[in-house]
C-alpha cells in the first residue's frame, strides 16, 4: 500500500450559512491523501496504474464550486466522488481549511477534516 498527497489546492468559494457569505466568499485550502496500492505503476509505469493527481484536485475544485452551507457537505462530496471514480482508492483522508471565516473572534482558519475507508463507505446522495 502507499499514499497519494495532493496538498494545498487553494480555491475561492461561496460557503457557508450567511447570507453574506454566498455573495463575498472566501478563501479554501484542500489537502487530500488516498491511500492505494502504487506497486502495479512501479512495474508498469504507466499513468493507468495509479490514482492521477490531476483526477483528484479536479474532484475537489469541482466540488468547491458547488455551494453549501456547510463545509461538511463538501467534504462528504468529494469522498463520493474519490471513491465512486477511483476503484483503487482504499482510504481517504480530506481535510477542508476556511480562512479568515467570519466569527466574532481573531482567528486565522478552520477546518474540517475526514477519514474514511472504503469498506466503512456509503455515499451520502450530496452530489
Amino acid at each position: 500500500m502507499g499514499k497519494i498527497y495532493v496538498n494545498d489546492i487553494r480555491c475561492y468559494a461561496f460557503h457557508g450559512c450567511m447570507a453574506e457569505e454566498s455573495q463575498i466568499g472566501t478563501h479554501y485550502r484542500i489537502d487530500v491523501v488516498v491511500d492505494t496500492n502504487l506497486r502495479a505503476a512501479a512495474v508498469s509505469d504507466e499513468l493507468a496504474d495509479t490514482v492521477d493527481y490531476v483526477s483528484i484536485a479536479a474532484i475537489v475544485i469541482e466540488a468547491m464550486g458547488r455551494r453549501a452551507k456547510l463545509i461538511e457537505v463538501v467534504l462528504y462530496r468529494i469522498q463520493d466522488r474519490i471513491f465512486g471514480e477511483h476503484a483503487s482508492v482504499n482510504a481517504v483522508d480530506i481535510k477542508i481549511e476556511k480562512q479568515n471565516p467570519p466569527i466574532n473572534a481573531d482567528v486565522h482558519s478552520v477546518a474540517v477534516r475526514l477519514e474514511a475507508e472504503r469498506k466503512n463507505w456509503e455515499a451520502t446522495g450530496n452530489d
